[in-house]
């Protein structure tokens, strides 16, 4: 899915006829002409996130902006060419200024606080669209979700969606993640072209909360896949293959990963992995935790079996304890991995 973004100032004129080709589907879509736009949680996601929003929506349109970190907020405006971004005092003004609000937040507790506090009262009418909108891109269980989902519903008049992201800070940073949305089919053509202004893919997975439902899915797996390889490629070596050698075959046979061909755990196999810089950047192993943990308490919703669960925690639980702040395929180190 891919989209082709005008030039400013071709985009006042050309914006109604914008078309966003999809895979699986094509069909023309636009983000509204005029319209204000918010954004709550300016962290290692959100901010690359925002500051793309910024710097793609209409000439003439606002950015209002949000996070605990004023510094962070202070430094888009800065870095805004158009000057088109305001910060805002709290989650409530960014709501009650924005007809298209999108949250990147941490964890289902910073969720639920901050839209209790944007519903605490009623909200106005949406500054230029006829109805307003909703979009956390937050990683949550799908339970909050759906209890945040229904709160907007029914104290905020307005939609709510989940649209969890894949692609880390590297993809928010060039404009290519990909979202998994879950929302009621009628709400997709509105959503689609909002996230392709900070994204390339958008699946729509189903009924609001499915999105998020996808993103653990796929979080699972790819833990247990870490996992895989930093033994895969631990054992390898240990038998005395080349660290090279050993990741051509993987990628090229039935051992092929993600983490084994694009975040491999073994410093030196792949130049600007995390791995080759101390494991620093990527992903951050306490994230994968909490991801972990998400998925867990999903399956159990769902009466799910996930076998390798709890064996997979207690590897990242250790982990995180020995090398808090590293990128998640660090495991290979904690394995006591030859670098």
């Amino acid at each position: 899915m891919s989209t082709s973004i005008c030039s400013r100032a071709l985009r006042r004129s050309t914006l109604s006829a914008r078309s966003f080709k999809l895979s699986a589907r094509a069909f023309s879509q636009s983000v509204s002409r005029d319209a204000s736009w918010g954004f709550i949680g300016l962290g290692a996601m959100g901010y690359p996130m925002a500051k793309n929003l910024a710097a793609k929506i209409p000439e003439g349109d606002t950015l209002t902006v949000f996070d605990v970190n004023t510094a962070s907020t202070e430094k888009l405006q800065s870095e805004s060419s158009s000057q088109n971004v305001r910060i805002a005092k709290g989650p409530k003004e960014v709501a009650q200024n924005s007809d298209n609000i999108i949250s990147a937040l941490p964890e289902p507790q910073h969720v639920k606080s901050v839209f209790n506090e944007i519903l605490s009262e009623s909200l106005p009418k949406p500054p230029s669209e006829s109805s307003r909108i909703f979009i956390d891109c937050s990683t949550i269980d799908p339970i909050t979700s759906r209890e945040v989902a229904k709160l907007v519903k029914e104290k905020g008049d307005a939609d709510f969606v989940d649209a969890p992201m894949s692609g880390g800070v590297v993809g928010a940073a060039a404009g290519t993640l990909t979202f998994m949305v879950g929302a009621d089919k009628s709400l997709i053509s509105r959503v689609e072209p909002i996230l392709m202004l900070m994204g390339k893919k958008v699946w729509h997975m189903g009924p609001q909360g499915t999105g998020l439902s996808g993103k653990l899915a796929n979080n699972y797996a790819l833990a247990i896949n870490n996992i895989a390889a930093a033994e895969a490629f631990n054992l390898g070596i240990r038998w005395g293959i080349q660290p090279k050698a050993l990741a051509d075959l993987l990628n090229s046979a039935t051992g092929k990963s993600w983490p084994s061909e694009v975040n491999p755990p073994v410093p030196g196999v792949k130049e600007g992995s995390p791995s080759s810089k101390d494991y620093t950047g990527g992903f951050g192993v306490s994230l994968m935790r909490k991801d972990l943990r998400l998925a867990m308490t999903a399956a159990h919703e769902a009466g799910a079996k996930l076998v390798l669960a709890d064996v997979a925690r207690t590897v990242y639980e250790e982990t995180e304890k020995e090398h808090k702040g590293k990128d998640f395929s660090v495991v290979y180190r904690w394995l006591g991995g030859k670098e």
